[in-house]
């Protein structure tokens, strides 16, 4: 593991956000359908979407990648091939995206994943694939998340995504290219509904089309996905823990390449910080945040889960009482992010809360000099540098590494804003 010692300080600059995590994702798996020849540009090469590209590899579709785009050389195919295995390292997204894609196979697909992979919900998505036709084994030991053998065949079907709006993008990643038509009926809370709306956005660019009406979702099929390449938009949730860093800290951060066009959940972020009193100017593509945020927030983190533990590192620079409600699925992330929220929370000085519906933080500045370890898990730990540049001495932060699960430059982008974040033992 390694060890960061972060120092106080205001973070300033001008830099360009990494592209999308999300994004990457989904225009893999269009990629997938589409063809032979399909690039993604501007990809992030990250841990996860790694491991969506070596997925669909096992899985018969080849991806080619280099620096500026990844190329796709086959469409669907392998439907036939030997049983596969499919490695998704620590990747809930490439686990719930590549379940319905590997279905379409008439052989055998094996589910593996790294330990924190394990706890994370899928029976609700194996619910549907079963009601498809697909044979499915859970499996929790040795690695194995999941068996499954299809093909899959059109559903009618409940789908509860209380837990993950994933389950919904993956099955309407795949379920066009059916041989009919599929109706899902939600039911259970909706969470996170700007990650669905990017999934609807990326089919929309490739001409496909679905009907929603209030909790009915129809998918029309088979559809024809159209379109050579996707060009991946910047990431909202690596741009918010720089815009974060800035506010905390009180330096002035500038983020070009920014296209609002694109759904992302975490442009929430602009607005808690605007609330919380930093100055948020937006000019044509770029976004800048300024000055200390001064004020404690109410907000709701139903559709922005991602963002607690920068919000709950916000609320634990300024001085009051702030209420997060809304994000009780975070506690089904890498980490349970509610216990480690409050646990981040408290080491940077402030009192917490923990309900079922609400965390309450109260926050005691100055903030006091921390030690955090991390647990693994990438916003958690650049949720902890931000903190750190609030503090009255250097921090010591656990699991540095991790961040390559989402922004792996994340370090040297800090450091290139003016913080200083040593490697330690």
């Amino acid at each position: 593991m390694t060890r960061r010692r972060v120092h106080p300080g205001a973070v300033a600059g001008r830099v360009e956000a990494p592209s999308s995590k999300s994004y990457t994702h989904r225009a893999l798996l269009v990629g997938a359908i589409v063809g032979e020849s399909y690039r993604v540009e501007s990809p992030l090469d990250s841990d996860d979407t790694v491991a969506t590209a070596q997925g669909l590899e096992a899985l018969g579709v080849p991806v080619v990648r280099s620096a500026r785009n990844w190329r796709i050389r086959e469409g669907i195919s392998g439907s036939a091939r030997p049983k596969a295995t499919v490695d998704c390292r620590e990747s809930g997204t490439t686990l719930r995206f590549l379940l319905p894609r590997a279905a379409l196979r008439t052989s055998s697909t094996t589910f593996r994943g790294r330990r924190a992979l394990a706890g994370r919900p899928i029976e609700p998505l194996l619910a549907v694939l079963r009601t498809g036709g697909v044979a499915v084994e859970r499996r929790s030991s040795r690695g194995e998340l999941a068996r499954i053998r299809g093909p899959l065949r059109p559903v009618r079907t409940p789908l509860d995504a209380s837990a993950s709006s994933q389950f919904l993008s993956g099955l309407l990643l795949t379920l066009p290219a059916l041989e009919a038509r599929s109706d899902l009926q939600l039911v259970g809370a909706s969470v996170s509904r700007p990650y669905v709306a990017a999934t609807l956005a990326v089919l929309a660019a490739h001409g496909v089309s679905v009907r929603i009406v209030g909790r009915q979702i129809r998918v029309p099929a088979p559809q024809v996905f159209v379109g050579t390449s996707f060009r991946v938009p910047p990431d909202a949730s690596s741009a918010a823990v720089l815009w974060s860093a800035a506010a905390a800290g009180g330096g002035q951060v500038t983020i070009g390449r920014i296209d609002r066009r694109w759904p992302q959940a975490d442009w929430k972020i602009l607005e808690v910080l605007r609330r919380m009193g930093a100055s948020v100017a937006e000019r044509g593509n770029e976004v800048t945040v300024s000055g200390l945020v001064r004020r404690p927030i109410r907000v709701d983190l139903t559709d922005a889960p991602d963002l607690l533990p920068l919000v709950g590192v916000l609320a634990s620079v300024v001085p009051g009482r702030s209420v997060i409600r809304g994000a009780a699925h975070a506690a089904a992330k890498e980490t349970d992010r509610r216990q480690e929220t409050g646990t981040l929370a408290r080491a940077m000085g402030a009192r917490v809360q923990l309900g079922t519906e609400r965390i309450e933080i109260v926050g005691r500045p100055p903030v006091r000099a921390f030690r955090y370890e991390g647990a693994g898990d990438h916003r958690m730990v650049m949720a902890a540098a931000v903190g750190a540049l609030a503090g009255n001495r250097p921090s010591s932060l656990g699991s540095a590494e991790a961040v390559t699960k989402s922004f792996p430059r994340f370090w040297d982008v800090l450091s290139s804003l003016g913080a200083q974040a040593e490697v330690t033992r």
